[in-house]
């Protein structure tokens, strides 16, 4: 959305320094930060006629952070889905990585599978040979608590679902296992990008407070860090003058 449509697919100059700039506030205020591609539509529904595109923003973004620390990784494209698929992900990541490694030839690369990549992406989810780049997932299990109330998602599921249930419970040790089977085969350990609950409209704060310490608890568990969604959208971690 800030680049141009044809070669040489400049990103607009202003954005690029507000994403210096936080990602500059975010470090020195002692975070680590991931630097992601968003919403590329494009991509997701014609993989191939999009990837010099990709490739050359990404040239870009590393060009432009290189210096930056080594807490700051970047994460190739947030949630791949539509015609990008675990089958083609890696011919289509690759020149992208490339890109990325001649300015920063050790600084970690995220990458997530197919269908938003939840939990059973990793079940066929192959990487680019670096051992720099590291897997993750995302995970809204269990959905209809998760998204209660969400007018993007068709059906909407309906408000009043708690989390909890030993059927919640039992979702949540096979989806442990899931990424268990996943270090046993591969050898790498991926991270939890991804997993939170709406609050407007939906969910109280009681059980909001439940489903994170639930999940971050399980995972932690097993050996995997996780990253809570969102900040101040609609799955609000934080508020103005409420904390």
């Amino acid at each position: 959305g800030h680049a141009l449509a044809t070669a040489p697919y400049t990103i607009n100059a202003a954005f690029m320094a507000r994403v210096h700039h936080v990602v500059d506030a975010a470090t020195a205020a002692g975070l680590n930060a991931i630097v992601d591609m968003h919403n590329f539509d494009e991509l997701y529904a014609n993989p191939t006629a999009n990837t010099t595109r990709f490739a050359e923003m990404w040239r870009q973004i590393a060009v432009e952070l290189a210096a930056a620390p080594a807490n700051v990784w970047f994460e190739l494209i947030n949630e791949p889905h539509g015609s990008l698929n675990n089958a083609n992900l890696v011919a289509i990541l690759t020149p992208a990585l490339a890109a990325i490694r001649t300015t920063n030839p050790t600084r970690p690369v995220i990458v997530g599978g197919q269908d938003w990549s939840g939990v059973d992406s990793l079940a066929t989810l192959a990487l680019p040979a670096d051992p720099y780049v590291v897997p993750t997932l995302h995970s809204y299990d269990p959905f209809d608590f998760t998204h209660q109330g969400a007018t993007w998602v068709t059906p909407t599921p309906a408000i009043g679902r708690v989390f909890g249930s030993a059927a919640d419970y039992t979702q949540l040790s096979a989806n442990l296992q899931k990424v268990r089977d996943y270090i046993t085969r591969t050898g790498r350990v991926p991270f939890v990008g991804e997993y939170g609950a709406i609050d407007d409209p939906g969910v109280p704060l009681s059980e909001r407070i439940k489903y994170y310490g639930a999940m971050t608890s399980a995972y932690a568990s097993i050996g995997i860090q996780t990253c809570a969604w969102g900040y101040t959208n609609t799955f609000h971690l934080w508020r103005a003058g409420t904390g």
